[in-house]
């Protein structure tokens, strides 16, 4: 019998089908499963029915947020503790804003859980391009899993034990992104953007200290650093979002020109209440959503950058842990 790891890649979409490549790359044997057929000529081994996926030791979700729980619920039964299960899933669940994590462990018996993120593209990594992502679990055995799946020359992975922190910065950071896309669609000097990435980060690890995650995540790589790429990868689905709504096109059109699902958009009127219930300081986030969902100019978020009123609440907290 084979020794190499056996992968399950649930989800045919452009997300899933890269992980599922880059699985292959390293040597992984792996199974997409999805109603999607992959394109013609792939030789990624194809399975239509989700219970398939129970073959696999490490089965990685690559569905949309919205699919999530109906996923795991159907895909439960067939599990049991033996099973690792990662997700690349940038959204937050329900008015709750629950990470994906949470509803593995509601609807499976699989408890060694971990996620994906990073600055990562779904281009580059179908097509081999250097690239770096991070993987969160609490288990040691899920990240030496996962990088045994997923590592190979053109993929380093970065590990972290703080999976909360990580799914909370792969869906701001996903949100921000699209002010990027904002701000270089409307011609932002470069000390302005560098500005608005370093107070947004800071506010972004504000949130995430508050959902129980660790700033020092949002500094790192799952979240600085993906802020970071997004400035340079104008081919990023929330960049080109923002650059669309900043050209004057209206959010259907700016999702029509993305083409892709953006799981930030329905992640925005959530957060703001969100927010305020856990007591948490957001203008920047409030400016994004006065842009994405009022039509508000983009410059109205560059204004309110140079004029808000600095405080202490500027600064990330730390928290208990840090």
């Amino acid at each position: 019998m084979s020794d190499r790891l056996t992968v399950a890649v649930v989800g045919g979409g452009p997300w899933g089908q890269a992980l599922a490549l880059a699985a292959r790359r390293a040597g992984s044997e792996v199974t997409l499963v999805s109603r999607r057929a992959p394109p013609e000529g792939s030789e990624l081994k194809h399975e239509v029915e989700l219970g398939a996926a129970a073959a696999s030791r490490l089965i990685l979700l690559a569905v949309p947020s919205s699919s999530a729980s109906e996923v795991l619920q159907a895909l439960g039964p067939r599990l049991d503790g033996g099973h690792f299960l990662l997700h690349g899933i940038r959204g937050l669940v329900g008015d709750e804003l629950a990470p994906i994590s949470s509803l593995v462990r509601a609807h499976t018996p699989v408890r060694r859980i971990g996620a994906l993120g990073g600055p990562v593209l779904v281009d580059e990594l179908r097509a081999g391009t250097p690239s770096v992502m991070v993987v969160g679990s609490h288990f040691q055995e899920v990240l030496d899993a996962s990088r045994e799946a997923f590592e190979h020359d053109a993929l380093r992975l970065y590990m972290t034990r703080d999976l909360t922190g990580l799914e909370w910065a792969s869906a701001l950071t996903a949100l921000l992104s699209i002010a990027e896309g904002f701000a270089l669609a409307s011609r932002a000097g470069p000390g302005i953007i560098a500005a608005f990435t370093t107070r947004a980060v800071h506010e972004a690890a504000r949130i995430a200290v508050a959902a129980g995650g660790e700033q020092s995540t949002l500094l790192g790589l799952a979240g600085l650093g993906d802020l970071l790429a997004a400035v340079n990868q104008p081919g990023r689905p929330e960049v080109i979002l923002g650059s669309a709504l900043a050209s004057g096109l209206s959010l259907d059109e700016a999702r029509a020109r993305v083409g892709l699902r953006v799981e930030a958009i329905e992640l925005l009127p959530r957060l703001l209440p969100w927010a305020e219930a856990h007591k948490v300081r957001i203008p920047i986030v409030s400016a994004i959503a006065d842009a994405v969902l009022k039509g508000a100019p983009p410059q109205s978020l560059i204004r309110r950058l140079m004029t808000e009123p600095q405080s202490s609440a500027d600064r990330a907290p730390r928290n208990s842990a840090g």
